[in-house]
């Protein structure tokens, strides 16, 4: 198998170009996210105490709801990342046909890693890492629940502990905008956000054409 590769470096200046030129665009779908995502967790906790089973409904549709933006953001990430316009709709009309499967393969994710954060916590980190592009293949190549975890173990195959330090560095970069009165996520998002999918097309590009390298091919006599 080819060796893969990414540069850091490239990957965070095209997360920080991207945001540059569309900060406008970005500043949007990142408030709205916030809002559209938090109201109903807001509503739950103060309806927590009078009305349990009320808060409960509103938990539940706030975790569709930020299913729903999650799958918006990672669409609009890859059209960004494929070289399309990304629309204000996408984050919330690009759910359909998608959404279930990339429910479920959430929830099956956290489930391993949580299972492996239990077994000395090393195998959590490493699961992580392996599976962490399940969304991406959900929703970029239509993939079913477990197909999306198998290719991401191939996609992250060789690169987990590149990986690794460039989550951190992600994760930090975040904090820092987190720090500046959380105003500063508005620009460390775009960016961190735009930095992982351009990381994730460079490793499933090479991922799939050293599969195609792999494939047998048919003698030049054989063929009918």
């Amino acid at each position: 198998m080819t060796q893969k590769e990414f540069s850091i470096g490239e990957a965070l200046e095209y997360g920080w170009n991207t945001m540059k030129t569309n900060f406008g665009f970005f500043i949007g779908i990142i408030i709205v996210s916030w809002i559209v995502a938090g109201i109903p967790t807001f509503i739950a906790v103060i309806l927590q105490e009078d009305a349990p089973a009320v808060s409960l409904l509103f938990r539940l549709g706030g975790i569709v709801l930020s299913t729903i933006i999650q799958i918006g953001l990672i669409r609009i990430a890859l059209k960004f990342v494929d070289g399309q316009i990304p629309e204000f709709n996408d984050l919330f009309n690009s759910f359909k046909g998608c959404f279930w499967r990339y429910l479920g393969a959430s929830i099956l994710y956290g489930l391993i890693v949580v299972g492996g954060m239990f077994l000395l916590i090393v195998p959590g980190i490493i699961w992580a890492i392996k599976f962490q592009y399940f969304g991406y293949l959900v929703i970029d190549q239509n993939l079913s629940v477990m197909d999306s975890l198998k290719k991401s173990s191939d996609v992250t195959n060789g690169v987990k502990w590149p990986l690794f330090g460039f989550t951190i560095l992600l994760v930090l970069i975040n904090y820092g905008g987190a720090i500046l009165l959380l105003i500063g996520l508005l620009a460390t998002i775009p960016i961190t956000m735009m930095a992982n999918v351009s990381v994730y097309r460079i490793l499933q590009s090479q991922t799939d054409s050293s599969l195609l390298s792999e494939v047998p091919q048919e003698p030049e006599g054989q063929k009918v």
